[in-house]
């Protein structure tokens, strides 16, 4: 028998695929939504207002119990599926918790 045979019968072997991928999802602390105030809607809709082909552009927005930031440009507004469109990735405006805008 080769080496490389030999050291195959010594390799972790896991009978349960993805059982620990599974276990470490549930084990996560989901985080509630922020419900944003009126003064916090307003300035995150005065943003979005902002946003140009130019601008670079900060969210931080509401995933799955919990909140992540991108940075990008070339973002757009989907005004007909209420969506702020950004590198391959569509988030929910009633999702977006801030929004930075810059310009190039």
């Amino acid at each position: 028998m080769s080496v490389s045979e030999r050291a195959k019968q010594f390799m972790p072997f896991s009978a349960l695929r993805g059982l620990n991928e599974a276990l470490a999802v549930k084990e996560r602390i989901r985080l509630p939504k922020k419900e944003l105030s009126e003064e916090m809607a307003e300035e995150l809709n005065s943003a979005l207002q902002k946003i140009t082909p130019e601008s670079v552009v900060t969210v931080v927005y509401y995933r799955e119990g919990d909140y992540y930031q991108l940075t990008g440009i070339n973002v757009r507004i989907d005004e007909y599926e209420r969506t702020l469109r950004m590198m391959d990735l569509s988030i929910p405006i009633d999702d977006l918790i801030e929004v930075r805008v810059e310009e190039l």
